[in-house]
């Protein structure tokens, strides 16, 4: 199990209550029912998952436009790294990608799930 900053899950509730129109159609169009288990605004450490998933150690971000603004992108990288770190991969998404080539996102997601918990094992 993650380590997280408790302090966050006011902010994590918030987030799940006031998703993007993204993030609730991956969710409820796909994550929500996946065979393996993903959790949404997940708290890990000091940071918050759009979505993740524990039994294949991988945190799912969905990017609007802000994250193309240079503070924005360094603070994803330094994001990605504390991540990384701590064993998890990061799977990146534009909101655009999952607007227009849902299903291209979701097999990437089935692709990349499947191959972590086959290196996990």
């Amino acid at each position: 199990m993650q380590e997280y900053d408790k302090s966050l899950t006011p902010r994590a509730q918030e987030l799940r209550k006031s998703a993007t129109k993204q993030e609730n159609r991956l969710w409820y169009d796909f994550l929500r029912c996946y065979p393996v288990h993903f959790y949404r605004q997940r708290i890990i450490g000091e940071y918050i998952a759009d979505f993740y998933c524990p039994s294949a150690k991988l945190v799912i971000e969905l990017d609007g436009s802000h994250h193309l603004e240079l503070a924005q992108a360094e603070y994803d990288l330094e994001r990605t790294k504390y991540l990384n770190a701590r064993g998890l991969l990061v799977l990146r998404f534009r909101n655009e990608e999952v607007d227009d080539h849902l299903g291209t996102v979701c097999q990437t997601i089935k692709e990349t799930v499947s191959k972590r918990i086959q290196q996990l094992i």
